[in-house]
């Protein structure tokens, strides 16, 4: 069995082909990190051109690095959303023209799907685990209890994780990507030089909240103005040890509740795009040796946007059964709790 995802939710167009026996038999990414660079940030506008302009050629592209055609595929899988709306239209719709012209399958994938699935792509993680669900768009805690199955123990208040990076990394003026960019700064510096407050930390639940934090760091950032490049530093990481902090907190709970339930389950996993940051995953898989759970997390290459995390999710769903008319739409919006 071999499935094809495509991924354009915001600014990476990526393809992959990945096989029922957890081979991946492609993947080809397109940043437009270039595109946007100069903006600080993702321009909606510029990013559904970009996609329009790259899938067609990523397709062609991951089809031949895999030896296959599309009369091998057994389906087509695509980031119906939640997204960037004109992104994630480009790739529905070539999804849509490439499963009628070739009597394939459709798939629609919740991008979020994509990323809570793809640990058990290289991990032998089962149902039901415990998920850590990060990125720039999103700050979640959930019970995975199956393919399409999603409990939400918490989720961000205000600004997810991802973003909190970004916007930090802005004010900073440290370059784009920023999350990337603060994570390498933080090495470098000295995390108990400022005092940052880590929100919600001692409260009840498994909420999170980063919206103070942020501000907290541009009164710093101007109390201290004009900034030294260690004072750049030192602003990193004491800003990432609070955001670490929190995480430790409210998965603290979390993993509460989640023994509590399911006190056979093992499994205490993070995903999506923060989860590439090497402190956040050493605090979980202390936390997890803690717990007596099993940590795991997908490989960095597959936190970030990409098409293996599409097509597996896709296999995924597929194999039982769960494909999608042709009329779908596509969603700016869709909680995976709604599944």
């Amino acid at each position: 069995m071999l499935v094809m995802g495509i991924e354009s939710s915001c600014d990476e167009t990526a393809c992959a082909i990945v096989s029922d026996q957890k081979e991946v038999l492609s993947s080809v990414v397109w940043s437009q990190y270039d595109e946007h660079r100069r903006f600080g940030g993702v321009v909606p506008e510029i990013a559904a051109r970009a996609h329009l302009e790259k899938c067609d050629m990523l397709i062609r592209e991951a089809l031949d690095k895999s030896g296959k055609t599309f009369s091998d595929l057994s389906a087509i899988a695509v980031a119906g959303g939640p997204g960037l709306i004109g992104g994630v239209l480009v790739g529905v719709m070539t999804a849509k023209s490439i499963a009628l012209c070739h009597n394939l399958p459709f798939v629609a994938v919740n991008h979020l799907e994509g990323h809570a699935l793809t640990v058990r792509l290289s991990h032998p993680v089962s149902f039901p685990y415990l998920l850590l669900l990060t990125s720039g768009g999103h700050c979640q805690i959930l019970i995975v209890k199956g393919v399409g199955q999603y409990e939400k123990l918490g989720a961000t208040i205000d600004d997810s994780a991802g973003e909190a990076f970004d916007k930090v990394a802005k004010m900073l003026n440290i370059g784009y990507p920023g999350g990337p960019n603060l994570e390498k700064r933080a090495g470098q510096g000295d995390a108990l030089k400022f005092a940052f407050p880590v929100p919600m930390k001692g409260r009840p639940g498994c909420d999170f909240s980063f919206s103070g934090l942020k501000t907290s760091v541009r009164t710093c950032i101007e109390k201290h103005a004009p900034l030294s490049e260690q004072d750049k530093s030192d602003i990193c990481a004491s800003f990432q040890s609070a955001v670490i902090k929190q995480m430790q907190d409210r998965l603290t709970h979390a993993i509460r509740v989640f023994k509590e339930r399911y006190p056979e389950a093992q499994d205490l996993v993070v995903a999506g795009g923060v989860a590439a940051n090497k402190s956040v995953r050493s605090m979980i898989q202390t936390l997890a040796e803690k717990n007596n759970l099993i940590f795991s997390a997908p490989p960095i290459g597959l936190c970030t946007d990409n098409g293996v995390m599409i097509a597996w999710a896709g296999l995924e769903r597929f194999r039982l059964g769960l494909t999608s008319s042709l009329d779908f739409r596509a969603r700016p919006r869709w909680p995976l709790d709604t599944l």
